[in-house]
């Protein structure tokens, strides 16, 4: 099973990519799609998420994806403005016919790290071991890896819970 896993954020928003079969995780891609507020309007930098999402989704043909869910922040327009990002997000892979699993913050690093209050660096280096990377991506690439990476052993749990419900 090919997983996307989406770290959303207005101006910069990371993607990771990994192949999940027989419990074991392989890594296929990972990076960011990046919108700059100086050369483009809000309306502007949802639809770059918009269409940047739907190329990785056309690139690399993820049967599931994950996206990790909006925090909330002490500043209302970052708040909003990450909202709107994971809509542009979401929007994206439904239209690309995902069905969307969202994962808190929390979720993602005890998953991942053991912890949930892991620290960005914790999060990379697990990525990276995991993954069996040479070397860690980038904190926003780690962070969405870390989403599909969680999805993934969240999908082996249900499908371990579905198949003792038959026997």
């Amino acid at each position: 099973m090919r997983i996307i896993g989406i770290d959303p954020g207005l101006r910069i928003t990371g993607f990771g990519v990994v192949d999940f079969a027989h419990q074991r995780l392989s890594y296929i891609a990972s990076g960011t799609i990046e919108t700059s507020s100086a050369k483009h309007s809000t309306p502007e930098r949802l639809g770059i998420l918009f269409k940047g999402v739907t190329e990785i989704v056309q690139t690399y043909h993820p049967e599931y994806a994950a996206v990790e869910q909006v925090f909330l922040n002490v500043n209302p327009k970052s708040t909003l403005a990450l909202g709107q990002a994971r809509g542009a997000v979401i929007a994206a892979l439904v239209c690309q016919s995902l069905s969307v699993k969202e994962f808190s913050a929390l979720e993602v690093k005890k998953n991942v790290v053991g912890s949930g209050r892991a620290i960005k660096s914790q999060v990379q280096e697990m990525v990276k071991r995991l993954l069996s990377l040479k070397s860690a991506p980038g904190t926003d690439a780690s962070d969405a890896l870390g989403v599909a990476i969680c999805a993934a052993h969240h999908f082996q749990m249900e499908l371990q819970l579905r198949q003792s419900r038959n026997q």
